[in-house]
């Protein structure tokens, strides 16, 4: 007797209903197009305004910014400044590090979890190796797992922050590895320049929402390593891909306040606190900086900078964080940089001129921090392996019932 088996096609997602709201979508993002090209009209004539007024308009928003129920940064170079940037010499360093990690589940046979920090440093025109490398860490003891949690912090939320930390304390390593290295000669004009690179902003607006002992745990020890690089004389900056923010967008709404005085909570404020929806200086958002600034630069050309003031930054010391947008060809890019870099301009010069390089190399993104990237990364793979290497050290310990729980096993081995 022959017996035939029939395999239940598994269906992931159904395109056909997908498919059905696709139209109310692209006209929706028809609509969006449209309202965001009045949006940067009105955003360009305000910042024609603003430029005849810099200096006013910074005094008032040092005066009445606490009064503002948003960020808004203040240039430190004339809004009509369009800077171009050169590429960097042929013999120069770029260092990068990024993070990954392994959660922690309690269906696994072990609860604990992994951080995956990968290192790169890149040698251009120099004839030496790359380092190309991963440092992992694992997290298993009870005071490391459950320290969070007298501050109501998830073991989850604070293993993303361990990481952070890592990421910048791996990065002053491996500058002070290098630093000796850069360069034959003692003299700071023969040394060979050198990055440091970072993914995604300097200023970790999570910390706000922490409290103050668990802040302390977390910023001492990244704003110790950037000191670090600062001693060896690396600048550090840090690269934002597609940002979302609008901190110089905000700075003209202070040209649009038809008030004697911007004091929003006085004029604007709603029941709640926030600016009313028919508040004057809102007629052009919400638009990003990146949006207005990539009407504005060439390819190649920087914005002017920015001081940040989010209120965070009032715990960075000479750290606090400065910005501006680059037009790397592909994307209109954000670039922070410490004060102590900005305050030198021919170091400054230098990161930028590095950055734009590796954008070039990388085809649209910074060569080392896509290299960096893929050597944190944790795959499928890597976590099955990692937990069956944890279960053969159990077993070799003498741990009994060693193995996943129910829920993970059928999970793993669904039978649809």
């Amino acid at each position: 007797m022959i017996v035939w088996a029939y395999q239940i096609p598994r269906i992931m997602l159904d395109l056909m209903k997908l498919a059905q709201q696709m139209q109310g979508i692209s006209q929706h993002l028809s609509q969006e197009a449209a309202a965001a090209q009045e949006r940067v009209a009105a955003a360009r004539r305000l910042m024609a305004i603003a430029a005849t007024r810099q200096a006013e308009l910074v005094a008032e928003a040092e005066t009445w910014g606490d009064r503002a129920p948003f960020t808004a940064a203040q240039p430190t170079e004339p809004l009509a400044l369009r800077t171009p940037v050169t590429a960097a010499p042929e013999a120069h360093t770029v260092l990068a590090t990024d993070g990954s990690q392994i959660s922690p589940s309690h269906h696994e046979i072990a609860y604990c979890y992994l951080i995956n920090v990968g290192r790169v440093v890149l040698h251009y025109g120099q004839g030496r190796f790359p380092l190309l490398d991963s440092l992992p860490e694992v997290v298993y003891r009870a005071e490391d797992l459950y320290l969070s949690r007298q501050w109501g912090i998830s073991t989850e939320e604070w293993m993303g922050h361990r990481r952070t930390v890592a990421e910048a304390v791996v990065l002053a390593e491996l500058g002070e590895a290098i630093h000796d290295n850069l360069g034959e000669g003692n003299l700071e004009t023969d040394r060979v320049p050198a990055l440091a690179l970072v993914d995604g902003s300097l200023i970790y607006w999570f910390l706000e929402a922490l409290p103050a002992e668990a802040r302390d745990r977390i910023l001492p020890p990244i704003l110790d390593a950037w000191e670090r690089l600062r001693q060896v004389g690396i600048p550090l900056v840090g690269y934002l891909s597609a940002s979302r923010s609008g901190e110089a967008m905000n700075f003209l709404r202070l040209a649009a306040c038809p008030f004697a005085t911007p004091d929003c909570q006085s004029h604007c404020g709603g029941t709640d606190g926030n600016l009313s929806e028919r508040a004057p200086c809102g007629s052009f958002l919400p638009l990003r900086d990146a949006t207005f600034w990539a009407t504005e630069l060439a390819v190649g050309d920087r914005s002017p900078f920015w001081r940040s003031t989010a209120s965070i930054l009032d715990l960075y010391d000479e750290h606090r964080v400065y910005f501006c947008y680059l037009n790397v060809g592909s994307e209109v890019a954000r670039v922070e940089v410490p004060q102590w870099v900005m305050a030198d301009a021919a170091l400054c010069e230098s990161a930028l001129r590095m950055v734009l390089t590796q954008v070039q190399k990388g085809y649209g993104y910074p060569v080392a921090l896509a290299e960096a990237h893929n050597q944190a990364v944790v795959r499928g793979g890597d976590r099955t392996r990692f937990f069956a290497l944890l279960e053969q050290e159990m077993i070799r310990a003498g741990l009994k019932n060693v193995g996943t729980s129910y829920k993970e096993a059928r999970k793993r081995g669904s039978i649809a």
